[in-house]
């Protein structure tokens, strides 16, 4: 076994062990603004036109935000600081992706839906699909409510330029 992948197994047998912190539940607006059509049409995958835009998971609704709300950015740093960066850096490659710019990529709903449902999501969607096959480790669930997946969106929001 490589050193490489020796580090990535511990990481993910520690990220594993982390998800089993219990949540703090945080308090934050995980509102969707609108409603997802009653039986909307398929891609090729299986995926609905908003699962290939939005994910795969709890949120079924875009979020729409504003201004970024700094009291929730400061409660999702907190969330991110214990949950996330142990896999996560902002401006580098690390076990897992740089976030500093994923909300530029990805939807709001996009990224509650891989915090929320990861499992679901390198199943099904082509993006998390191609992720895993790049960094070889699956994100473990860290059992965030919607409320706390919201304010870590709302954080990393605070983290593009």
């Amino acid at each position: 076994m490589t050193p490489r992948r020796l580090v990535l197994l511990i990481c993910a047998v520690y990220a594993a062990a982390f998800a089993t912190i219990a949540c703090s539940g945080a308090g934050g607006d995980a509102t969707p603004t609108t409603t997802a059509a009653a039986a909307p049409a398929t891609t090729p995958g299986g995926l609905t036109p908003f699962q290939v835009e939005h994910g795969i998971g709890p949120v079924t609704a875009p979020i729409t935000v504003g201004p970024v709300n700094h009291d929730m950015a400061e409660r999702g740093e907190h969330l991110f600081e214990q949950k996330c960066s142990a896999c996560h850096k902002m401006g580098e490659r690390y076990v897992g992706p740089a976030l500093g710019e994923v909300t530029k990529r990805r939807t709001p709903a996009f990224v509650m839906n891989m915090v929320l449902n990861p499992q679901g999501m390198v199943e099904k969607h082509p993006v998390t699909k191609k992720l895993l096959g790049e960094f070889f480790v699956q994100m473990p669930n860290q059992q965030l409510t919607q409320d706390e997946a919201r304010t870590v969106v709302e954080y990393l929001r605070t983290q593009a330029h």
